[in-house]
C-alpha cells in the first residue's frame, strides 16, 4: 500500500510543474501636475514657495510649473532663473491660478480665493487665528483640498516647516541683536560676543525650544555668555545635550530671571505656546531694571509676545524704545532672510510634490502618508480639522474615515 504522505508529495510536485499563470507586478501610474507659484501680496511676506532648483527637479519629472512674474524678486530669484530651470513665466494671477496645485507661503487673501477653480489643491500657511468663516466657506464651495504646511508632520512626528523656520528665526535673532547692540543710538555701541580682555556680551534666552536652541548656538559661536530659562527641566536638559556644552540654565524663577536681566545686553523671547497665544512672562517693571541701550528681541510676537511692553512692528519700521530698552518685535522673522527661508521651504515642498506624482495624485498620497494627512484641513471641500469646525461651526468629517472610504 502506497504511503499517503508520499502520494501527497508526488501530487504537489506535479502541480508545481504544471504551467502557471504569469503574475505581473501592478505598477502605479505616475501623474504629472501643473503647479502654480503666485506672487505673494501679503504685506511683509518676502518668501517664495519654490526656488529655481526645485523647478528643475519638478520639470525633469514631466511636471509643468507656472511662476507669476516677480514671484521670486524679494527673495532674489529672478524670472530668467525660473524660466531657465524650466518654468513658464505668466503675467497675471488669473493665469497662475489655473494650475492643479497652488503653492503659496502666506494664506490666500479674499481676492485670491476668487481665482481658485473647483477641485484644486492648495498648499499654504493656514494661520487660523487670523482667518474668518468666509475663507473656509469659499474653499468648501469650490471643493478645494487644502493643506496647512505648519501642520504637516514628518516620519518623526515633528513639524518640519515649523522647525526649519524656527531654526532660521533663532539664528537670525542673534544677528539682529548684534546689529542693534552695536548702534550708538539704539544700542550701546558695543560689539556682540567676546573680545580679549573684555567681558563678553550677556544673552538671556527665555524658552528652550528650537528657537532658543539655535539662538544659543549662534550666541555661543560669537563668544557671548548665554543663560537660558524655561519651565521644563526636560527641555533645558535636551538643549544642553544638543549644544554639547554646559551653559547656565534655570527654571523661570522671577528673582533669578530679574538678576540676569539686570546685567543682560540682549534678551530673546522664544516662548512657544501650543494653544496659539504665548504667555506674558516679563512685566514692564522687570524691563525697567535693564541697562540703557540693551536689546529685546521678541520672537514670540507671532503669538502675541512674552514681554508686557511688546507690540508688533514691521520689517520697514522694526524697533521702538521702552524704558530705554530697544524692542524688536517683528512677526515672521524668517522673512527677513527670504532667500534662505525660501530655499528651506523648497527643500520640504519638492519631495512632497514628487511623492504626489509617484503615488498617482494628492488623494493617494494623503491616504498613504499619515504625517501629510495631519496637514489637511479641507478634503474635496469637506472640513477635516476639528478645531476649525468647532470655532466656525462648520460641518466636520474625520479624515481617517474619508481615507478609509477613498479608493
Amino acid at each position: 500500500m502506497e504511503d499517503p504522505l508520499s502520494e501527497i508529495t508526488r501530487r504537489s510536485t506535479a502541480e508545481r510543474l504544471m504551467p502557471q499563470e504569469e503574475m505581473l507586478e501592478v505598477t502605479r501610474r505616475k501623474s504629472q501636475l501643473v503647479i502654480g507659484v503666485p506672487k505673494e501680496i501679503t504685506p511683509e511676506e518676502k518668501r517664495v514657495a519654490l526656488v529655481p532648483d526645485g523647478v528643475t527637479l519638478l520639470t525633469q519629472q514631466g511636471n509643468h510649473v507656472l511662476v507669476e512674474a516677480g514671484a521670486g524678486k524679494e527673495s532674489h530669484f529672478a524670472d530668467h532663473q525660473y524660466s531657465e530651470a524650466g518654468a513658464q513665466i505668466v503675467y497675471s494671477p488669473q493665469e497662475v491660478y489655473k494650475s492643479d496645485m497652488i503653492l503659496k507661503v502666506a494664506p490666500l487673501t479674499n481676492g485670491e480665493t476668487d481665482f481658485l477653480r473647483p477641485k484644486q489643491t492648495l498648499v499654504s500657511a493656514l494661520q487660523m487665528a487670523t482667518q474668518k468663516e468666509g475663507y473656509f466657506r469659499s474653499l468648501m464651495t469650490k471643493k478645494i483640498t487644502a493643506l496647512a504646511y505648519e501642520l504637516i508632520r514628518d516620519k518623526t512626528q515633528s513639524f518640519p516647516i515649523v522647525r526649519a523656520m524656527s531654526e532660521i528665526a533663532g539664528c537670525t535673532s542673534i544677528f539682529i541683536a548684534a546689529e542693534y547692540l552695536s548702534s550708538p543710538d539704539l544700542g550701546r555701541g558695543k560689539m556682540f560676543g567676546g573680545f580679549t580682555g573684555i567681558s563678553p556680551s550677556e544673552v538671556v534666552i527665555i524658552g528652550a525650544g528650537t528657537v532658543g536652541e539655535f539662538a544659543a548656538r549662534s550666541a555661543l559661536g560669537l563668544g557671548a555668555l548665554v543663560k537660558v530659562f524655561d519651565n521644563s527641566v526636560y527641555r533645558l536638559r535636551r538643549l544642553q545635550n544638543n549644544l554639547g556644552t554646559r551653559i547656565f540654565t534655570s527654571i523661570l524663577h522671577p528673582k533669578t530671571l530679574l538678576e540676569s536681566m539686570k546685567t543682560a545686553d540682549v534678551v530673546i523671547g522664544a516662548v512657544h505656546s501650543p494653544g496659539g497665544k504665548s504667555p506674558c512672562l516679563i512685566i514692564g517693571e522687570m524691563i525697567r531694571h535693564m541697562k540703557e541701550g540693551s536689546i529685546i528681541i521678541d520672537v514670540s510676537i507671532d503669538q502675541g509676545g512674552c514681554f508686557e511692553t511688546s507690540r508688533p512692528t514691521t520689517h520697514s519700521n522694526p524697533v521702538f524704545k521702552e524704558h530705554g530698552v530697544t524692542h524688536y518685535c517683528v512677526p515672521n522673522i524668517a522673512s527677513r532672510v527670504p532667500h534662505t527661508a525660501s530655499q528651506a521651504l523648497n527643500n520640504i515642498f519638492v519631495p512632497v510634490i514628487l511623492d504626489v506624482c509617484s503615488e498617482g495624485g494628492i488623494e493617494a498620497l494623503i491616504k498613504k502618508d499619515y504625517g501629510l494627512r495631519q496637514g489637511v484641513y479641507l478634503f474635496n471641500g469637506t472640513i477635516t480639522n476639528l478645531p476649525i469646525s468647532k470655532i466656525f461651526k462648520l460641518p466636520f468629517q474625520d479624515i481617517e474615515l474619508l481615507m478609509a472610504a477613498f479608493r
